[in-house]
């Protein structure tokens, strides 16, 4: 696994759009680049980062920005700007030998799934699922932003699930208490970090992008533990895609599965516990953990080793990079 270089003080982020712009959020997004400088980064920005639109550029031209930030020497880590719909369109138009002759932390979470996967998986380059550089709004005053700026330098660090998560009620209210679950008592598990968020991934299943076999081969020693953000499959599809996902030999290896609380959840013949349940039998899943669209949410370095330890509702995750 080829691990970037970890960004110091002063470096330069450089951001793209490759799927929505985040003129819609501009204030939420001014306020996130501020925490980013005040963490001692420098900003760039391509050109269609500010667009209105769904689509911040047609997909070549948002595939050449992408690409041209991995070829500026002066950038030293790359990062999506939000998320959306169609970062999926620009993957034909990406020359990923540029990347992989120039690797860079990328970084985003959501729609962006379908760069940093195929980044990982099929070129063997570590991947940050975290934030999108609009996603930093919170301020540094929430602890599950400080530990995302620690691991993005580089720093082991051990996550613990948050006391408090989010109410859906109140946005920006931490008050409910957070309680993880899981199908097994106890999960003391190390594997490759992989995942995303399944509404993308479910998309690449059995496509150009999907190097799952060769991965699972290359680690089958490590295993893998999937992580997985979901936005809002509801109960049935989500059930169907980790089926899917099953017999395309992505769980050969796989120790243990994560899943983040649904930010829009809807059961109807089936409840997502039994999805989980009926689909994966042998292997152990924690469920409403605090990764993905829901906060507070962990950042994973995908391609990394994960030290995953789960009791009773309460979780630690730390990562090896080798």
């Amino acid at each position: 696994m080829k691990y970037p270089e970890f960004p110091k003080n002063n470096c330069v982020i450089g951001i793209c759009a490759p799927s929505a712009g985040v003129g819609d959020k501009i204030d939420s997004f001014e306020e996130s680049l501020t925490v980013l400088r005040n963490e001692g980064y420098r900003i760039f920005e391509t050109d269609h980062v500010r667009t209105e639109d769904m689509r911040s550029a047609d997909a070549k031209t948002r595939a050449e920005e992408l690409m041209s930030l991995f070829l500026d020497p002066e950038i030293d880590v790359v990062m999506s700007a939000a998320g959306g719909d169609f970062a999926y369109e620009i993957a034909p138009y990406i020359q990923w030998d540029v990347l992989c002759e120039h690797p860079k932390w990328l970084s985003g979470y959501s729609d962006p799934t379908s760069l940093l996967f195929p980044y990982t998986v099929k070129y063997d380059v570590a991947t940050i699922y975290g934030r999108n550089a609009g996603s930093f709004d919170y301020g540094t005053s929430q602890r599950f932003i400080r530990d995302d700026l620690k691991l993005r330098k580089g720093k082991r660090i051990h996550l613990h699930n948050y006391p408090y998560r989010e109410n859906p009620e109140e946005p920006g209210v931490f008050d409910l208490p957070d309680h993880w679950e899981s199908t097994a008592e106890s999960v003391y598990v190390r594997g490759r970090c992989i995942g995303g968020c399944i509404d993308v991934l479910k998309d690449l299943i059995g496509t150009p992008l999907d190097a799952m076999s060769s991965f699972n081969e290359k680690y089958k020693d490590d295993g893998t533990i999937f992580f997985f953000d979901n936005f809002g499959l509801n109960a049935q599809t989500f059930y169907n895609t980790l089926l899917q996902m099953k017999y395309a030999g992505w769980f050969d290896y796989t120790k243990a599965v994560i899943v983040g609380r649904t930010l829009f959840p809807s059961e109807y013949s089936i409840s997502y516990e039994e999805a989980m349940r009926l689909a994966l039998p042998d292997i152990p899943v924690i469920y409403n953990a605090d990764i993905g669209h829901t906060k507070p949410s962990m950042t994973m370095i995908m391609g990394a080793v994960m030290n995953l330890k789960y009791s009773r509702g309460k979780a630690t995750i730390s990562f090896d990079f080798r």
